[in-house]
């Protein structure tokens, strides 16, 4: 078997063609946009492509070569750059390592072509982080000041999930995934933070962290990397978080709910799906503002935001009307549809505290509506037995649950794989109506004649889920 050669991960001198293995992965496709603009000829290739990551860089006018293959690295391009969903056995890797072609990890691209130079705001954390790392870009963005961003989703706005400012900063999504078959470090460790916000800390991807131990010790190498002369602010209602925040050389500025906090989140209230807060500054009030997202959560991410940029110069008033103007995120409780007075929503949740505050947000954005919960687990995480009770208890907001089964991974043996029939006896244990089925044309036949105007069906999974929403709107339109 080839072996990459440890001297040749590095950046050429001399660059034209650039060649990303992995290149539909959210933050693979921005990279992608991102050397395309700066006038490298881009080419990629993936397994599963799929929107809205295929859309994008199809409208970019970025070629994908699909399956992996050796001959996609003919002609040889100057570089490559390998996203973390390569393995070493890939055909691609292998051809990478026989060619001797240099080549760098997703972030190390990142940092090396466009975070060298400008004030890096990293926002990372278990949940929250593409969209407080959205409203962050967009409120610097309606404040004049240009700044560039990589975010691991589509940010409405700007119809992709990154731009190349002009201003002196750039807004990082910090992932705490690992980096490549190479470098089994996190994501994150490559993004040279000036400053960061820290919103969450659970376990979560169980395919690369041992436990929850291992989680902390990540975020605790992160806040680490953080200047003297840097700014942490960081979530200190979770002693998780704290105690992760305690790791940061710099000052640290905590937010939340508790009155102790340096910025506390208040006299919040919800009108369908906009929501309404004041934020205290060491108890008084800096500000009020309006948040065109649902949920005590979106509160808590736009409370980060303001506390950052509020510390980065930024009077209330600025702040206020950037995050008044947020168009939102792809995937996020976004609406795909309305069919026959069906709402049909995607979103990305799949953690069960992401499913729980996702579902939560919603029942309280279209009160008195029936709230259909469809659920995919999809992630590495979620197809474990790691959160099989945990999910007994993140549907409660949901009327009805409707759940897929996995598809089994091909590592974890069945006794530790999740089940959606138990996850669905235990829901009926908790007095709620839920169901399982197979797949995706399975959930539609069965749902589509239950539905009636007014529901609001909620799809959550981290993928694509056959094309679900759509099934759902066609289905729903062709219903006598």
């Amino acid at each position: 078997m080839n072996e990459l050669d440890p001297q040749l991960n590095r950046r050429p001198e001399h660059i034209h063609h650039i060649h990303l293995l992995g290149v539909c992965g959210t933050g693979m496709a921005a990279l992608a946009g991102m050397l395309q603009k700066s006038g490298y000829l881009v080419t990629g290739s993936d397994q599963q492509v799929y929107p809205p990551m295929s859309d994008f860089l199809a409208q970019a006018g970025i070629a994908i070569k699909s399956p992996y293959a050796a001959g996609n690295l003919h002609p040889k391009p100057d570089m490559a750059i390998v996203g973390n969903v390569i393995r070493k056995v890939n055909p691609e890797a292998q051809e990478l390592a026989r060619l001797g072609i240099p080549y760098l990890s997703f972030p190390q691209a990142l940092a090396q072509f466009f975070i060298s130079g400008k004030m890096s705001l990293v926002v990372a954390g278990t949940h929250g982080k593409t969209t407080t790392a959205s409203l962050l870009a967009s409120a610097l963005h309606h404040a004049g000041l240009d700044p560039s961003f990589m975010i691991g989703g589509i940010v409405r706005e700007f119809g992709g999930n990154f731009r190349l400012g002009h201003g002196p900063q750039v807004v990082l999504e910090g992932d705490e995934y690992d980096t490549a078959f190479f470098d089994k470090g996190s994501k994150f460790l490559h993004y040279q933070p000036q400053a960061a916000i820290l919103t969450s800390l659970e376990f979560d991807h169980a395919d690369i962290f041992q436990d929850l131990t291992a989680v902390k010790a990540a975020f605790a190498a992160f806040t680490a990397l953080l200047p003297k002369d840097g700014l942490l602010v960081a979530f200190l209602d979770d002693p998780k978080v704290a105690e992760a925040a305690a790791n940061a050389p710099c000052p640290v500025l905590g937010y939340g709910l508790a009155p102790e906090r340096d910025w506390q989140l208040t006299a919040l209230r919800q009108e369908g799906a906009f929501s309404f807060f004041t934020a205290l500054r060491h108890g008084q009030v800096f500000g009020d503002f309006t948040l065109p997202l649902p949920g005590r959560h979106n509160c808590l991410n736009a409370l980060a935001v303001v506390a950052l940029l509020a510390h980065l110069g930024l009077d209330a008033k600025t702040i206020a009307a950037g995050l008044a103007a947020f168009a939102g995120v792809k995937r996020r409780q976004e609406v795909r549809g309305v069919e026959r007075g069906v709402t049909v929503i995607d979103d990305f949740a799949h953690h069960p505290t992401a499913v729980k505050e996702t579902l939560a947000a919603l029942k309280a954005a279209y009160a008195g509506r029936r709230l259909i919960a469809v659920f995919e687990p999809r992630t590495n995480s979620s197809r474990r037995a790691v959160f099989q009770n945990d999910y007994a208890l993140a549907f409660d907001d949901a009327d009805m649950i409707v759940l897929r089964e996995p598809v089994p991974l091909a590592d974890v043996t069945p006794e530790l794989m999740f089940s959606s029939q138990q996850l669905t006896d235990a829901l009926r244990q908790r007095g709620k109506n839920a169901r399982v089925f197979p797949d995706a044309p399975a959930i539609v036949a069965a749902l589509v004649p239950e539905l009636r105007e007014n529901d609001v069906v909620a799809v959550l999974s981290n993928g694509g889920f056959d094309g679900i929403h759509e099934r759902l709107l066609a289905s729903l339109r062709a219903r006598d």
